[in-house]
This record gives structure tokens, C-alpha cells and sequence, in this order.
């Protein structure tokens, strides 16, 4: 046996660059094993005795992957250490595997720290009261700092020089490219930024009204931003734009599955009254008004019964309106309707008035994003509700216009008999 192996080595002494390949094919398969055996057995092994403690459980930490990260470093060392060993390689040769190895284990371990801030942040955010005092400002500007130091140590490892002599030759020419590459700096800084917190993606609606721009993100490069608007124009904006001035992203709408419907109906005040005993039964007839009327009406009689006397003039007594019972029509219209969303934001309330009217606001979320869709939902309520509001003795307001100016001229011309019988009209349509 051990001539055989004696007689191989002269063999492949006589073939010199195959011996290289060999011995090259051998440190590549040991590497590769070192690489299985960590992963496969000491790593598993380390995670799972981490299970069996609250943060090894925690699923973040699994996410992370930063155990996974360090062990990429034994294969790098393995090649480090070998590259000597193997026959007839030059010496520029080991010295640039060297190097890289050198620089991939910088590169992994600066990585794997970068996941150690990320999982802190993760982790402290969990508090009660992180939102109070964020640290993720504090983590960026860390890892600022460290992939800085990485990129210097990586590029002093690669060159084969003293990271000191990299560091005073950049800073004599600091000023001179921040000077010439202002813009772009700028530029690169907003992109990282605005990658790095997730502003902005290909795709987003973004609304900029200072630059009209409305529409969809179509494109996201160093320096700008391409925004296609609805009318199908695009409109070019910095990309630092997006981290020096405002701007609305509708990002968390779509994701959301609702978009809200805030619109009023302008009533006109005048026609606001209580209810007679006979307008009440007649809208008794509306499914939506039913057990509405019904528990009002108790609770009216409860109240009212503990008034006594007091209770013989009307103006003591509590009574329902037609707003107020429009009102509550509108709410449950809106609950029984299935375009709109049940578990998010529903309100129908009245806003101050105004000389315009009494502002009657529907404030909810349909259960679509689609715009189309959305626009028919929402005409669809406003139809019904301009329509039924009749029911209940309800105008809505709305200024002259020269059509009601030519009546009014016409009935004026005809005489007062023509003017008496037209509010005659309007009383019976009110009623």
C-alpha cells in the first residue's frame, strides 16, 4: 500500500499541473465538508439548544439567520489556511485567495452583526412604549458606521495595505468629490434611505400636488423617480424629492382592502321638523327604520312619562325628527349594505352648519380598492339617499339657478294667486 502511494506521488510529480488540479479539487471538497459539517451539525445542534430558551424560540430570531451567517466563515478560513499547501500555484496566486477569503470573512461578519441591530430593533420595538422612543434611527446610523468601516477594511485587505495609509489618502479627496458629486450623493443617499425604510415601490400610487404629479410609481432610479398619472402623462421627480418634501403614498389603502368614502349631503335646514304620529307609521313601512322606531319610541315615553305635567306642553317633551331618523336610516342602509366594510370605520354624523346647509357626512370604507368600482359603490349610496330623501319631508339644498329665477319671473307676471298656489305645492311636498 504504501508503495502504491509512493508511486503516485512520483507519478504525479512527473505531471505538475495536475497535481495542482488535484490538490485544488482536494481543498475545495475539504472546504465544502467543513462547510456541511458546521451548517449540518454544530449549527442545528446550537438552535435547537437555543429553543430551549425564550429568545430561540422567538421566531424573529429564526428569521435572522445570523448563526447560519457565521458559519460561512469556516469554509473561507479552511481555503485561507490551505491555498499554501497546494503545489505549484504562484505566489500572486495565494496571495489573492488569501485576500478575498480575508475580505469574505469581514464582509460575513459585518453582515451577521448587521442582523444582531436588526433583531434588536425588532425586539424593542415590542415594548409597550417603543413607539415613544424609536431606536431605529440610532441602528441606521450604526450601520452606517460599521458597513463604512467594512468597505475600508475590505478594500485595505484586497489591495494588501494598511487600512491607516487607505484612510489618509480618501480623506484628501472627500472634499473634492462630495464637491463634484453633490447630486448625486444626494441622490444615493435618498435611494438607500428610501429603500431601506420602504417608502416608496414600483407600483405605488403616490400623490405629490407641488409637482402634479398623481398616479402610479413606474420606475425608481439613483437619480429620479418615474410617476405615470392618471391622464398618462409621467412626471420626473428627484428622488430626493421623496425624503425632503411631503408626499401621500396609497400603499396602506390597497393593502388595507378599503378605501374610504367621505362625502355629506347638503340639506336644507328649513325642512328639518319633528315627526307627526302619522309620518311615523308611514315610515314604519321602511325594513331599515323598523326596530329603530320601535326602541326610540320607549325610550321617548320612558323619558317623557317622568316630566308629569310638564309633559302637557310639546315644547317640554322630547320627540324624533326626520334628520334624526334619516339619519339613522343611512346608518343602517350602510350596515346592511355588502360593498361596504363592517369591520372598519362607520359613521354618519352632521357637521357644523354651514351657509351652504346642514353638511350630513358618510364617513366608511368600501370593500374594494378598485377605483371604478369604488366610484359606482359610492354613486350607488348617494343615488338612493338623494332619492328617499323625500321620504322623510327632507330637501336638499342647493343655490338658484336661472331656471328657478325664470319660474319665479313667470309666476310673478301671472300674479299672487300663481305664487300662493306654488307654496301650497312646496308645503305638500314637504309633508
Amino acid at each position: 500500500m504504501k508503495a502504491q502511494y509512493q508511486a503516485a506521488l512520483e507519478w504525479l510529480e512527473l505531471h505538475p499541473e495536475l497535481h495542482t488540479l488535484i490538490s485544488l479539487g482536494l481543498l475545495v471538497l475539504v472546504a465544502w465538508i467543513g462547510n456541511w459539517v458546521v451548517k449540518r451539525i454544530l449549527v442545528r445542534g446550537l438552535y435547537r439548544l437555543l429553543q430551549a430558551s425564550p429568545l430561540g424560540q422567538d421566531p424573529e430570531m429564526s428569521r435572522s439567520k445570523i448563526i447560519a451567517r457565521l458559519a460561512n466563515i469556516v469554509p473561507a478560513l479552511i481555503l485561507s489556511s490551505g491555498i499554501a499547501l497546494v503545489p505549484g500555484l504562484p505566489e500572486a496566486a495565494v496571495t489573492v485567495v488569501r485576500n478575498v477569503c480575508s475580505a469574505f470573512v469581514v464582509l460575513t461578519i459585518a453582515l451577521a452583526i448587521s442582523g444582531v441591530l436588526n433583531l434588536v430593533n425588532t425586539l424593542y420595538m415590542r415594548r409597550p412604549n417603543a413607539h415613544l422612543k424609536p431606536i431605529k434611527g440610532y441602528i441606521q446610523v450604526v450601520k452606517i458606521a460599521l458597513f463604512a468601516i467594512t468597505a475600508v477594511l475590505m478594500v485595505a485587505i484586497l489591495i494588501d495595505r494598511s487600512p491607516l495609509i487607505l484612510l489618509s489618502g480618501l480623506g484628501a479627496m472627500a472634499a473634492v468629490l462630495m464637491l463634484i458629486f453633490q447630486d448625486t450623493l444626494l441622490s444615493l443617499v435618498a435611494s438607500v434611505q428610501i429603500t431601506s425604510n420602504d417608502i416608496i415601490r414600483v407600483g405605488d400610487w403616490v400623490e405629490m400636488p407641488q409637482l402634479n404629479a398623481d398616479g402610479d410609481v413606474i420606475d425608481i432610479a439613483l437619480h429620479t423617480v418615474k410617476v405615470q398619472n392618471w391622464d398618462m402623462t409621467i412626471t420626473t421627480i428627484p428622488t430626493k424629492r421623496f425624503i425632503t418634501d411631503s408626499f401621500k403614498n396609497w400603499r396602506g389603502m390597497q393593502e388595507s382592502g378599503g378605501r374610504r368614502i367621505k362625502r355629506s349631503l347638503y340639506l336644507d335646514q328649513t325642512s328639518v321638523a319633528f315627526l307627526t304620529p302619522e309620518q311615523i307609521e308611514r315610515l314604519r313601512h321602511l325594513r331599515l327604520l323598523d326596530s329603530y322606531l320601535s326602541g326610540k319610541q320607549h325610550e321617548l315615553q320612558d323619558w317623557n312619562s317622568r316630566l308629569a305635567e310638564y309633559a302637557r306642553d310639546p315644547a317640554n317633551t322630547r320627540r324624533l325628527t326626520n334628520l334624526g331618523t334619516f339619519r339613522a336610516y343611512v346608518e343602517n342602509y350602510l350596515r346592511q349594505n355588502p360593498d361596504i366594510r363592517q369591520d372598519m370605520t362607520l359613521l354618519v354624523r352632521q357637521l357644523s352648519p354651514t351657509a351652504d346647509g346642514l353638511p350630513l357626512e358618510l364617513y366608511c370604507f368600501t370593500a374594494t380598492t378598485a377605483w371604478a368600482r369604488y366610484e359606482a359603490i359610492q354613486s350607488d349610496i348617494f343615488d338612493h339617499l338623494l332619492a328617499i330623501l323625500p321620504e322623510f319631508g327632507l330637501r336638499v339644498f342647493q343655490h338658484p339657478s336661472g331656471a328657478d329665477m325664470r319660474g319665479l319671473g313667470q309666476r310673478l307676471l301671472q300674479g299672487p294667486e300663481s305664487l300662493r298656489n306654488h307654496r301650497q305645492e312646496a308645503a305638500e311636498i314637504t309633508q
